[in-house]
This record gives C-alpha cells, sequence and structure tokens, in this order.
C-alpha cells in the first residue's frame, strides 16, 4: 500500500497547472513529484496532443478557464502554447531541492496566470534571477548527460506504468488521469 500519491507532470499542461494549484492546498498528503516531457510521453505512446487539433484546442482552452474559475484558480491562456517545454522540465531536475517549488510554481505562473514566454532565453534567465538561481550553472546543468537521461528516465517510467498525458496521479498502482481525477486519487490514499 502506498503512502504517497505520484505526480507526472508538465508544465506545457494547463491542467497540471491546475492540479498543482489544487495540490498546494493540500496539507497532509505527501505528493512525489514526477516530471516528465509530455512531448516525449505522447511520442512513445503514439497520441496527438489536444494542441495539435483545432477542435480540441478551443474545448480545452474553454474547460481550463471554466475549471480554473471554479476552483479560484489565476488562469490566463498562453498565447504561445504549445512550447518546447525541455530546458525547463530539465531544470526543474537540475535546481536544488529547497528550490523546486519556487521554481516550479513559478513557471507554472508565468506560463499559465501571466501569459509569458518561456520559449525566450531571456525571459527564463529574469525568473532565474528572481529566484536566485545562477543562470549559467542552469543552463549548463540543463545540458549534462545526466540530467538529460534523468528526464528520459522518468518519462519512460511514466510510460512504463501505461500514463498516457498530465497530469496523472497514481496511488497503489492505480492510474488517476487530469486534474479532476485528483479527488479519487485522495480518496484512494485515505483507504489505506
Amino acid at each position: 500500500m502506498s503512502d504517497h500519491i505520484n505526480f507526472y507532470f508538465d508544465i506545457i499542461s494547463p491542467y497540471a497547472y491546475i492540479a498543482y494549484k489544487k495540490i498546494l492546498k493540500i496539507n497532509n498528503v505527501d505528493f512525489k513529484l514526477k516530471p516528465i516531457l509530455l512531448g516525449g510521453l505522447h511520442n512513445l505512446a503514439g497520441i496527438t496532443a489536444p494542441a495539435f487539433n483545432k477542435y480540441k484546442m478551443k474545448n480545452m482552452q474553454n474547460d481550463c478557464e471554466l475549471v480554473s474559475k471554479k476552483n479560484n484558480i489565476s488562469f490566463k491562456w498562453n498565447s504561445r502554447f504549445p512550447i518546447n517545454s525541455l530546458s525547463i522540465m530539465r531544470g526543474y531536475l537540475c535546481v536544488k531541492d529547497d528550490k523546486k517549488e519556487e521554481y516550479l510554481n513559478s513557471f507554472f505562473e508565468a506560463y499559465w496566470k501571466e501569459n509569458q514566454d518561456l520559449s525566450n532565453k531571456d525571459t527564463v534567465k529574469q525568473m532565474l534571477k528572481k529566484l536566485k538561481i545562477d543562470d549559467n550553472d542552469f543552463f549548463n546543468s540543463i545540458n549534462k548527460q545526466d540530467i538529460k537521461n534523468k528526464l528520459k528516465e522518468l518519462t519512460q517510467e511514466a510510460f512504463d506504468k501505461e500514463v498516457f498525458g498530465a497530469p496523472t496521479f497514481i496511488v497503489n498502482n492505480k492510474i488517476f488521469w487530469g486534474q479532476d481525477r485528483l479527488e479519487y486519487a485522495l480518496d484512494e490514499i485515505k483507504n489505506i
């Protein structure tokens, strides 16, 4: 039986942002954050992302705005969606443990609340400066082979567990996909 909930996420997912904001309000459950590269996961699973289907994209945008409003989460659809999140997700693995939460929250909010262009290196540098993270160390670290491998391994781990999207929660080897399944994951861990 699991004593925690695994949370598979990518900054590029608006639903992962919504789920993360919900998680921040939960104090009595241990969440293990599992960064993945959603594009890589989709490639492994042979899935075309909703972002590349105009009908799904329109619905997803409306849905995210509706869900965010219902949950009192500040949200603004990013005009540059989708971007390649590789550097940001590798960055999460690079930053020190005591900076991970602040890093993740800052990048999620910059993209899904402030409509910032996170594909712009200067924007990322400004954010790192505010977080007191050395940008030279950051950009060197995200290109190290061990960090590249770690993100690939976490993405492969997700795929091997039959995760196909983000956010996904896993408790007791049960998969709960989507921000609207967080409550079910919480019920599962509370029944332990």
